[in-house]
C-alpha cells in the first residue's frame, strides 16, 4: 500500500513564484513524527513564498529519493516548466526526462542505483559519504540534534535518519512548519548534516552508470543545494 504523503506528491500550489506555481508538494509523509519538547521553541509563523518553494523543492527530492516514481508522478513532473534561471533550466530538463521515461524503466534504474543485488551503485547515506562506513558517528550526531528538536524515527521505518531522502524530508518539514522549531534549526541541520556531503551525492548521481532519468534528479539536487549553501552563507 502506497504512502499518501508520497503517492500524491505533486499538486497545484497556487499563484506564488515560478517553482511554487509549478510544483506543489503535499505535507511530508508520516515516516517521521515530531514531539514537542521544551527545547523546540515556538512554532514559526506562516512561511513566505520563498520558503514555500524551498520546502516544495526538498519534498520533491525526498519523494524521488525514497522510491521510484510511478506513472502518475512522472506525468505530473513532465508538466513542470522552469524559467530562465539556472534552477529553472534544470527543472525543465527534468520535466523532459520524465516525459520520455516509462515507470518500468525508472523503477529498474532506481533499483540499480539505490538497491541493487547486494548493494546499489550509490549509497545515499551521510555516514557513508563522510566516513566510508554506514551507521557511524555522523548518524549519532544527527540523531542527537533531531532529538533536541523533538524529531524521532517511527519504529516501523527501517532507513537510518542520514538517508538523503529523510534529510530532505526533515528540511521540508522544518521550513514548512510541520516540525515546530526555531528558524535557526534549518541552518543547523543543513550546515551540519547536509552541506558536508549531499552535494557530492547528487554530483555522483549525475555521472552514475545506471542513471538516466535520475541523472536529471541529481542535477536538480546539486543545483538546489548550491542555492541553499549560498543563501545560508549570507549574513543573517
Amino acid at each position: 500500500m502506497g504512502d499518501p504523503g508520497r503517492d500524491n506528491a505533486i499538486r497545484p500550489a497556487g499563484e506564488t513564484n515560478e517553482l511554487a506555481r509549478r510544483i506543489g508538494i503535499s505535507r511530508p509523509s508520516e515516516s517521521y513524527r515530531s514531539r514537542l519538547t521544551d527545547s523546540c521553541g515556538e512554532p514559526p509563523g506562516e512561511p513566505d513564498e520563498v520558503d514555500v518553494a524551498r520546502a516544495q523543492e526538498y519534498a520533491l527530492l525526498a519523494v524521488l529519493l525514497a522510491r521510484a516514481p510511478d506513472a502518475g508522478l512522472l506525468e505530473r513532473i513532465a508538466r513542470l516548466h522552469g524559467d530562465g534561471t539556472p534552477l529553472g533550466v534544470v527543472h525543465s530538463a527534468l520535466a523532459q526526462a520524465a516525459n520520455e521515461a516509462s515507470a518500468d524503466s525508472v523503477a529498474r534504474e532506481f533499483f540499480d542505483l539505490f538497491i541493487g543485488v547486494g548493494r546499489g551503485e550509490l549509497l545515499p547515506y551521510g555516514s557513508y559519504y563522510l566516513t566510508g562506513f554506514l551507521n557511524e558517528r555522523p548518524l549519532a550526531r544527527l540523531r542527537e540534534d533531531l532529538r533536541a528538536l523533538g524529531i524521532e524515527r517511527v519504529e516501523t521505518h527501517c532507513e537510518p535518519e542520514d538517508h538523503a531522502a529523510i534529510l530532505c524530508e526533515i528540511m521540508a518539514g522544518l521550513i514548512g512548519g510541520q516540525f515546530p522549531a526555531q528558524v535557526e534549526a534549518q541552518r543547523q541541520i543543513f550546515e551540519k548534516h547536509l552541506a558536508p556531503w549531499i552535494g557530492r551525492f547528487f554530483a555522483d548521481m549525475t555521472v552514475a552508470d545506471a542513471a538516466d532519468f535520475y541523472r536529471h534528479v541529481g542535477t536538480v539536487g546539486n543545483r538546489f543545494i548550491e542555492v541553499e549553501r549560498e543563501a545560508f552563507a549570507l549574513p543573517g
